[in-house]
């Protein structure tokens, strides 16, 4: 009855007026990007883990704002630009990478000019001697990891294979994250892209969604002898080689587990010869890095969220967004283990939304991935989860003696993985959204998320907070 919803407004406000802002120099910064994770997606994503009156890891954090997403030439930007504007403060142009607004997108020329390079979060924190590296669940050199180390007028040029005649002068993704800084000094790097790294992968198989490498070079290769002779280093390939590595005694890790980007968690080979879960390459990475006395910085991105958005798959989207809630979990308890959690930064946000949205008036306790309610036009059901442009198998009408019938999706499985939602616009993929993403925080100095920010505004809480790039204190700088 009407106690219940009193009683828990006013423990809801009980725990606001304790809240004290924690006004200490992060030590730590974790930076945990949903990709594609929007509003519409967490909430589905609880609804589908918990019910209407659960929150997800990240949604007990103490402190949040908005993040406007539009880049310099995009009002709907792509990750490229996006994850440039959150890692180094700067907005530039779609599909572009670690450059500003005077490198467009393809001009290789533009992108070797010294002052159109920006400098990034992970520079600032090598600057400060700390810690570095990031994990992913797609390719080590896509879009959204490359913003940490690349810098490149096109987000695609992750090969040598791929890139045009007029971008020769241009290095590739790949060489940048092994050859140069901020890369070549990762301490982790955990994700897929085998192929981008290494010429000549026949095995594992190729994968046909991502590059090649041409030029014979064996990046991995190239990895290991440059780390040897800096310190402890270990290469993993599958979960029990993870697992197996000893923290302590490694001061450089590199796990690639896939020719591609890694396997959708409900298809992933959960065997000790398989892929490891995000929170299990999540909680190794932390392990490592907090070995070094100045603190660290770590990237973590749930990749996969937008891979399946983009086919249209509903379900795949919301069991990642749930796997990356399980890593945020992961790492909390693991900080609280470690002692840490006072002096650590802890980011949730997304890069861009898609136009997943939620329809209908359902009941309370319906299944998200089922039926709605019926339409008032031409009577057929319709699911609680659409999007407005997919494709390109997400068109469920059909043409019978010149009417228009959409199909009935009660008479199909919509709790399927790979069930493609129902779409207002059919075409080759679901293109992202322009609206706002949450950003979520706890820790040193999240209070300063707590109103409606720029994307680029991230960079500048992660510098201030730890007190490095351009707020730099520390004798290292």
């Amino acid at each position: 009855g009407k106690e219940y919803w009193l009683k828990t407004g006013r423990d809801e406000l009980a725990q606001s007026l304790e809240r004290v802002a924690n006004t200490g120099v992060a030590r730590n910064v974790i930076l945990f990007v949903g990709d594609g994770m929007g509003p519409n997606t967490v909430t589905a994503a609880r609804i589908y883990k918990i019910g209407e009156t659960g929150r997800l890891s990240f949604e007990k954090f103490p402190y949040m704002g908005l993040l406007k997403t539009y880049v310099v030439d995009k009002q709907v930007p792509d990750s490229a630009s996006t994850a440039t504007s959150m890692f180094c403060g700067v907005k530039n142009n779609y599909h572009t990478v670690g450059v500003d607004a005077s490198v467009r997108s393809g001009d290789c020329p533009a992108s070797l000019k010294t002052q159109a390079r920006l400098n990034c979060a992970a520079s600032w924190a090598q600057e400060a001697g700390k810690a570095t590296g990031f994990v992913t669940t797609t390719r080590v050199t896509h879009a959204t990891p490359s913003a940490l180390y690349a810098h490149s007028a096109f987000r695609k040029w992750e090969c040598d294979s791929v890139m045009p005649e007029n971008a020769t002068s241009c290095k590739d993704i790949a060489r940048q994250l092994i050859e140069d800084l901020p890369g070549r000094d990762f301490n982790v790097i955990m994700g897929g892209g085998m192929q981008t790294l290494r010429a000549n992968g026949s095995s594992p198989p190729v994968d046909s969604w991502t590059c090649t490498r041409n030029d014979g070079r064996d990046l991995i290769e190239a990895w290991k002898r440059d780390k040897s002779s800096k310190g402890s280093m270990k290469f993993v390939t599958n979960t029990r080689q993870l697992l197996e590595t000893d923290p302590n005694y490694t001061q450089y890790l590199l796990g690639i587990f896939a020719p591609g980007h890694l396997p959708f968690e409900y298809a992933r080979d959960k065997s000790p010869e398989g892929v490891p879960s995000l929170n299990q390459m999540t909680t190794t990475a932390i392990k490592v890095l907090n070995n070094n006395n100045n603190g660290f910085f770590l990237m973590v991105e749930g990749g996969m969220i937008d891979q399946a958005h983009h086919r249209g798959h509903a379900r795949t989207a919301l069991h990642e967004t749930v796997a990356l809630s399980d890593a945020i979990h992961g790492t909390m308890t693991l900080l609280d283990e470690l002692k840490i959690r006072d002096e650590t930064l802890v980011i949730v946000t997304s890069d861009h939304t898609h136009t997943l949205s939620i329809n209908g008036y359902p009941p309370r306790g319906a299944n998200i991935l089922g039926i709605a309610d019926k339409s008032r036009i031409d009577g057929i059901p319709y699911t609680t989860l659409t999007y407005a442009v997919s494709g390109p198998s997400n068109y469920h009408y059909s043409v019978v003696n010149g009417q228009v019938f959409r199909e009935d999706p009660s008479t199909v499985d919509t709790l399927d993985f790979d069930y493609n939602q129902q779409a207002a616009i059919l075409s080759d993929e679901s293109t992202h959204g322009g609206g706002d993403v949450v950003v979520y925080a706890t820790g040193p100095m999240a209070h300063l998320f707590h109103t409606v920010h720029e994307q680029n505004y991230v960079a500048t809480v992660i510098a201030y907070s730890s007190k490095i790039g351009y707020y730099n204190s520390s004798p290292f700088g």
